[in-house]
């Protein structure tokens, strides 16, 4: 017997979440499946709309053998000269026609937008306006975001404060001083210095950032003195360290740290640790694990809870059933070694692009494995990438093509399934890591795909 929904959605990253609310909220009965945990573990928490174009003109391929120097396009095309976009809106019909935004229309950005800020209530900032905030990253740069964690608000580079950036001796992949650095180097309209304090220590190597962010929610003993106090204590030596005497800077306005602030009160650390450096404190985005990521996943996943949806993971789609008519009727599910057949009016997949495995790859081409989608690509694989690796390269785009109603289409342009519907980053058309785009273009196509799922039930 097939497990029955009105729509299933295959995927549990924020287009998966996104399009089996935007469904439930239209009246569907959802249920969601994933093959892997959730990708927002493993994200910064930060969600991008779009922040670069990508370059006026294309990269010419490899056509004529292996790759050889000179071949890229130039590094002063890319990220846009023009710099991070202020407003991502009034750059959408900048972009290519075969963009996502392009195909379903800047409106459905700005309701994703605003389906998210519902979604999250006050633990992010920025839907006050539609310009883009410039927050700094543990990966050297200021990323222009369109949402971000109140945890990292004080730290927005347009503030002017004087910043104090904190490192961990034990955490050798987090350089306070040279983020600092690199900070200064861009330009930023404020004093910047890093410090690296000795705190993490007592932890194990293998869990010392969930570990800390623990020992600061209990507020434990880290040799005989709170967690909170002895953190406190590491950096206040460090609070003079930016000091401008022409501006009569004597002590630091603002002091970020890695962001493991706690976990469940990570809202108390932060305020306890203000009071007793004096300072506004923040919490800098950084890589995988992530707290902010696992924090908006928890919350994410309590709304499909709320929401009614169903969801499970760790079960992965290995096939699919269709009815002769260009409908799916079910889905088969490997549920520890035994295929499960989930039957659905609609279907969502979500299931991400090369880097989330949601499309394979060998020396045969690129495929969408799940559902067996068109995947548009050059037969010729040396027109898939570019010589410079820092390039605008053609496979970062591959995906299925889809029409304004996130339908994926096939070689002829026709729409492959009437009830399957495509989001995030199986869809191709965006080089969604260089344009700051991910989150955008997950939200914007998600809203879509439940919609227009929940519709074509109705039908």
């Amino acid at each position: 017997m097939a497990i029955d929904s009105d729509v299933l959605v295959v995927g549990g990253g924020l287009a998966g979440i996104t399009a089996a609310i935007s469904a439930a909220r239209e009246g569907a009965d959802v249920r969601l499946v994933s093959h892997k945990a959730s990708t927002l573990r493993q994200a910064s928490g930060l969600v991008d709309a779009l922040g670069y174009l990508p370059p006026t003109e294309p990269a010419k391929p490899l056509r004529d053998g292996p790759p050889t120097a000179g071949r890229g396009i130039d590094h002063d095309q890319w990220p846009d000269p023009e710099g991070p976009l202020v407003d991502p809106f009034a750059s959408v019909d900048r972009l290519p026609e075969t963009h996502p935004y392009r195909i379903i229309g800047a409106d459905a950005l700005r309701e994703g937008l605003e389906l998210f800020d519902e979604l999250v209530g006050d633990a992010y900032l920025g839907s006050h306006t539609d310009d883009n905030a410039l927050v700094p990253t543990f990966g050297g740069s200021v990323k222009p975001t369109a949402r971000y964690p109140r945890s990292a608000a004080a730290g927005v580079a347009s503030d002017g404060g004087s910043m104090l950036v904190v490192g961990f001796r034990s955490l050798t992949e987090y350089d306070a001083t040279v983020f600092a650095d690199r900070l200064a180097a861009a330009g930023v309209p404020f004093d910047v210095a890093g410090a690296e304090v000795e705190f993490a220590e007592a932890f194990r190597t293998d869990s010392k950032i969930t570990r800390t962010a623990k020992a600061l929610d209990r507020d434990e003993p880290i040799d005989g003195t709170p967690a909170r106090e002895a953190l406190a204590k590491a950096v206040s030596p460090h609070l003079h360290d930016v000091v401008d005497a022409d501006e009569g800077v004597d002590r630091v306005d603002r002091v970020g740290f890695p962001a493991f602030l706690g976990d469940e009160h990570a809202a108390e650390v932060r305020e306890e640790l203000s009071d007793r450096l004096g300072a506004e404190v923040f919490e800098i985005p950084m890589g995988p694990p992530s707290l902010p990521g696992l924090r908006l996943e928890d919350r994410l996943y309590d709304v499909l809870d709320a929401e009614g949806v169903r969801f499970e993971t760790g079960n992965p789609v290995v096939d699919v059933e269709t009815n002769g008519n260009g409908h799916v009727d079910q889905v088969l599910v490997d549920r520890k070694g035994r295929e499960t057949p989930y039957g659905a009016d609609a279907f969502v997949i979500a299931t991400g692009g090369l880097v989330g495995k949601g499309l394979d790859s060998d020396r045969d081409g690129v495929t969408e494995p799940a559902f067996g989608l068109y995947v548009p690509q050059p037969s010729d694989r040396y027109e898939w990438f570019v010589d410079d690796a820092f390039g605008d390269q053609p496979y970062a785009r591959f995906g299925v093509r889809p029409n304004e109603r996130v339908q994926p289409l096939d070689a002829n342009e026709e729409v492959q399934y009437g009830n399957v519907f495509a989001a995030g980053s199986v869809v191709g058309g965006a080089d969604v890591a260089r344009e700051k785009s991910a989150s955008g273009v997950s939200l914007a196509t998600g809203l879509v795909a439940g919609r227009e799922a929940a519709t074509e039930v109705r039908q």
